[in-house]
């Protein structure tokens, strides 16, 4: 189990993370070794440009939305360079993106849900 992995099973039972993750495929939104916090997502809220951790063909990112598909209750997860992971179901996408270096991501907050309440 990697890192990723690790923090994406806190946040599925509901906890709220922060830590530091390392790469280039987010810059500028997220620099390598800067300080995210994550929280559990209502992922039926989710829309192009939020920053997500998400499941993909087995390997878990924290990457970008880059297409919703809220009629099959799926997501298409990018990175920031023009990568494209793949699409992944709404069960597979653990957590938002809520602030980078403490400075909150706009819109995330709203986007947040406490385990249970989602309805899954």
């Amino acid at each position: 189990m990697g890192m990723l992995d690790a923090f994406a099973a806190r946040v599925a039972a509901g906890a709220q993370v922060r830590f530091r993750p390392a790469g280039s495929s987010m810059v500028p939104l997220i620099r390598s070794r800067q300080s995210v916090t994550v929280a559990p997502v209502d992922p039926t809220k989710l829309e192009v440009g939020d920053i997500v951790l998400a499941r993909v063909a087995g390997t878990t990112y924290l990457h970008l939305v880059s297409a919703v598909d809220h009629a099959n209750a799926r997501v298409q997860i990018s990175n920031n360079r023009g990568r494209v992971n793949g699409w992944t179901g709404h069960g597979r996408v653990f957590g938002i993106c809520t602030a980078v270096e403490d400075v909150a991501r706009p819109g995330a907050a709203a986007k947040t849900v406490k385990v249970g309440s989602s309805g899954e």
